[in-house]
């Protein structure tokens, strides 16, 4: 019997949110993803960081497959499976988001993306997992198109036998050095609350007990307060002392010093210019104030790590677009996580702008341990019947 609850992993994209979850102390037991370079960058960077292949493998294909008789019946087989050696079984995932984005499609629920967020909702309730994780974007719960939507899936899940809490988080609290904001919601069965002898009375929500901000290091309030450097003149491999005051582990020069991002297999991985210097030359460190060509500071940290639809993100001391190595360490990725040589550009900025921060991905599945009251560095973990 493992020690470790086990994860199944759907939209896994490269990974980012489940090695948070392993690094915490969960066991990655089936990953599935419909986009090739998504998966490709998986299995390499688990090879380079010398982790194992998922017990039940990578299924590279549409999530909605595994609604259908036959597929879910095989699903079933291996979650059951998976209960046999583990003491819980938890599903992870974040449905593609460009439907709920306000900077995207906004076509909401009918969009195609939009649709995998009620498919998802729904293999849960069909396979009913001890607890799940859903991480979207905030438009999915702010907008209030959206929201009558979110609280649908919402009703489905409590009508499954979920009990849920959620929390818009920003990646920065968990000492991402970038602004993300997410929403996740995160259910439990009834079953477990139960087990862990948790009653929820009258008035009384799942909120009110789970420890959300026990691994948050920094409140929003508290990082808006720090004397961040707004701009500094460009020039091209200037040196600048880090100012008093500020964390040095939020801003971008103690990540890309911290991942050695120029001597990393993924350093010499990014755009050139198309229409000469000029451009890259006259924007200030730090000026990030204009829908494209932001230019990161190095003693602040980086907006929204999105690398599509015509966000460019500049060097701040360099005349060039960062790197693939730079945007991983935005993403506070371990030093060892690699794309593969071989992937597209377009292909591996994708592939990082669409992640979960590690150190994001990291406190949460934390969180979830405390509350389950099991320990990521002991072997006493809970067993749980359903």
């Amino acid at each position: 019997m493992s020690n470790k609850p086990a994860i199944f992993s759907f939209f896994s994209g490269a990974g980012f949110l489940d090695l948070g979850f392993e690094k915490s102390g969960y066991n990655i037991a089936f990953v599935n993803e419909y986009y090739r370079p998504f998966m490709d960058t998986y299995i390499h960077s688990r090879r380079v960081m010398g982790l194992p292949e998922p017990e039940y493998g990578y299924h590279l294909r549409d999530i909605t497959d595994f609604t259908n008789a036959n597929e879910s019946a095989n699903l079933a087989s291996l979650v059951n499976k998976a209960r046999e050696s583990n003491p819980l079984i938890g599903f992870i995932g974040g449905p593609p988001c460009p439907d709920f984005s306000v900077g995207g499609k906004n076509r909401g629920s009918e969009g195609e993306n939009g649709k995998l967020s009620a498919t998802y909702v729904e293999l849960i309730c069909q396979q009913e997992p001890d607890f799940f994780l859903f991480e979207n974007v905030k438009g999915l719960w702010r907008t209030k198109k959206h929201r009558a939507f979110y609280e649908e899936i919402k009703s489905k899940l409590h009508s499954a036998g979920y009990v849920t809490t959620e929390r818009l988080i920003n990646a920065i609290e968990y000492g991402v050095p970038q602004q993300r904001e997410r929403i996740i919601m995160i259910g439990f069965k009834r079953h477990v609350l139960e087990t862990l002898g948790i009653e929820l009375g009258q008035g009384k929500s799942l909120t009110d007990v789970f420890p959300w901000e026990k691994h948050i290091k920094y409140s929003v309030e508290q990082v808006s307060n720090f004397p961040w450097i707004t701009t500094t003149p460009f020039k091209e491999d200037s040196i600048l002392e880090r100012p008093s005051g500020i964390p040095e582990e939020l801003t971008i020069e103690y990540w890309f010093n911290k991942n050695d991002v120029y001597n990393h297999p993924n350093s010499n991985q990014y755009f050139a210019p198309r229409a000469g210097l000029v451009k890259f030359q006259s924007i200030p460190e730090g000026d990030d104030s204009k829908k494209s060509y932001k230019r990161l500071h190095r003693w602040r940290y980086s907006p929204t790590a999105a690398y599509g639809n015509n966000e460019v993100h500049l060097h701040p001391y360099k005349a060039r677009r960062i790197s693939v190595a730079e945007a991983l360490a935005i993403q506070s990725l371990p030093k060892e996580y690699a794309l593969p040589s071989d992937i597209t550009l377009s292909a591996a900025f994708k592939t990082v702008g669409n992640g979960v921060p590690y150190l994001a991905a990291k406190g949460l599945a934390e969180t979830i341990l405390d509350f389950l009251g099991v320990s990521s560095h002991e072997t006493n973990c809970l067993q749980l019947s359903t």
